[in-house]
């Protein structure tokens, strides 16, 4: 049969639309585009390689009983792929087929019993029952993860996915910040709602460098598919600090091949980092890729209200009694990390049991002091600014500028990078204060200024130079 493809998929569509919610049609049906009809062979185009396997594990039943209602029982199904490789774009043909598991990368499906079952990397070898510790510390709850402006968005996603692990848009979380800002404590958070909403669920949560001892070891052991099918059989894994995959090019591939088959059966994956999918380093392009699908979500430095929020928990928590002006003193004047301001006040307490002295303002001042001196020095963006301005001769309008004259650029350039390197502000506010500018623009200028530090060694004197006066 050879016709008219458009009016062919229009029938199509109108069958799928009466079969799904409107949402879903609008995000995967509606960017397809008919391209061909030839001998009962219908050939779409999609978007992407993330939709073609997003339509070929949730649809393919239905887009299979549409073609032979529409084409009739001979009809079938080709995708035209559009292939994105940063410079260009390409397609690339595949058949549509009715899948039953997804395989892994040795070509077998994982075993659906968690007894009798594969080598589980978490207990000791020679158990014939599997059981799953998930590895959850039950201290890092929801109820004491304040909820404030600059973590709100990780934390409201992380809510979501326990209560519908693997069937929300958020798959995978990606969470990302500076050390100390709560990443972890979000992690075992989610675990543990998850568990306690859904307890059949088997939920894991690993730190990424013990994911990677575990793959050495298997494949020292030659049981390296029994590594994989473990992995398989999780319904939520918690991978933390997934840098530490970086360079690692045969953990990643085998980390890979878990995410997919994961994610096509709607298992939920939950991933830290230090840093945005595009700012990693030494991982495989197709693994980023696959972290930007759901939703990423950064945790900021909190601001005062939201820090003074978590010490009064604190407080609560551990039945300690303090001045409002000493609470007051202190989330005005810790600004690092939450860690670091939890550990002030462990210290602070400490301090006035083991000497016997009353908790005032003074005695904060002092362990602030002395915190502060043993620190490395923290500065904003705007000091940071007002420096390299005067080193450049320049003002702090034309950093604001949209000027593209060199010396302006670079001056800004350099701005961007000490400000990601010696604050805690986010990219996006790095930024807003550099010119209002976004947050791509940040991250392109810091690329650019590493770059050249590795092949310029008077720009790295002269950056050396600059570093000295900002942190003297």
């Amino acid at each position: 049969m050879a016709g008219n493809h458009i009016e062919i998929w229009n029938k199509c569509l109108s069958v799928i639309q009466d079969n799904i919610e409107a949402q879903s049609f609008e995000t995967w049906f509606k960017p397809i585009v008919p391209l061909a009809l030839v001998d009962n062979l219908l050939t779409i185009q999609v978007p992407s390689q993330f939709v073609y396997e997003w339509l070929e594990t949730h649809y393919i039943e239905l887009l299979k009983k549409t073609i032979k209602r529409v084409i009739g029982p001979d009809g079938k199904l080709d995708y035209s792929i559009i292939m994105d490789s940063g410079d260009s774009t390409s397609t690339m043909k595949l058949p549509s087929s009715n899948r039953t598991d997804p395989k892994n990368q040795l070509g077998r499906p994982a075993p659906e019993k968690l007894s009798d079952g594969p080598m589980n990397p978490f207990v000791i070898p020679g158990l014939k029952k599997l059981v799953i510790d998930p590895q959850l510390n039950e201290n890092y709850t929801f109820d004491n993860f304040i909820e404030g402006e600059c973590n709100r968005v990780a934390r409201q996603g992380g809510l979501a996915i326990a209560k519908n692990p693997g069937k929300t848009a958020y798959n995978p979380l990606l969470i990302y910040s500076n050390t100390g800002l709560g990443k972890t404590h979000l992690c075992h958070a989610i675990g543990l709602e998850t568990k306690r909403l859904h307890p059949e669920t088997t939920v894991l949560y690993v730190q990424a460098e013990q994911f990677t001892n575990q793959y050495i070891t298997a494949s020292k052991n030659k049981n390296l598919n029994d590594f994989v099918h473990f992995y398989q059989m999780i319904d939520v894994l918690i991978i933390d600090d997934i840098q530490f995959l970086a360079k690692k090019t045969m953990t990643q591939e085998t980390f890979f091949h878990i995410f997919n088959y994961l994610h096509q059966n709607n298992k939920q994956l939950v991933i830290t980092s230090d840093k945005l999918p595009a700012d990693l380093q030494d991982m495989e392009a197709r693994l980023l890729s696959r972290f930007k699908w759901g939703l990423t979500a950064e945790l900021q430095m909190p601001d005062i209200p939201t820090r003074l929020a978590i010490l009064q928990n604190k407080l609560y928590t551990n039945g300690i009694v303090l001045s409002n002006e000493v609470v007051d003193y202190l989330a005005s004047n810790v600004r690092t990390n939450v860690r670091e301001l939890e550990g002030i006040l462990i210290s602070l307490v400490a301090q006035s049991s083991l000497n016997k002295k009353t908790i005032t303002l003074d005695l904060t001042k002092q362990i602030i002091d002395r915190f502060i001196r043993n620190s490395v020095k923290e500065v904003s963006v705007e000091y940071i600014v007002n420096v390299v301005c005067e080193y450049f001769g320049i003002s702090i309008d034309q950093i604001a500028s949209s000027s593209r004259k060199q010396q302006v650029v670079q001056a800004r350039q350099v701005a961007m990078y000490l400000s990601k390197k010696h604050s805690s502000e986010s990219l996006t506010s790095i930024g807003m204060q550099c010119g209002k500018k976004d947050h791509a623009t940040v991250h392109h200028a810091c690329k650019t200024i590493s770059d050249r530090l590795e092949t310029d060694k008077q720009f790295k004197a002269t950056l050396a130079d600059i570093e000295k006066r900002i942190l003297s």
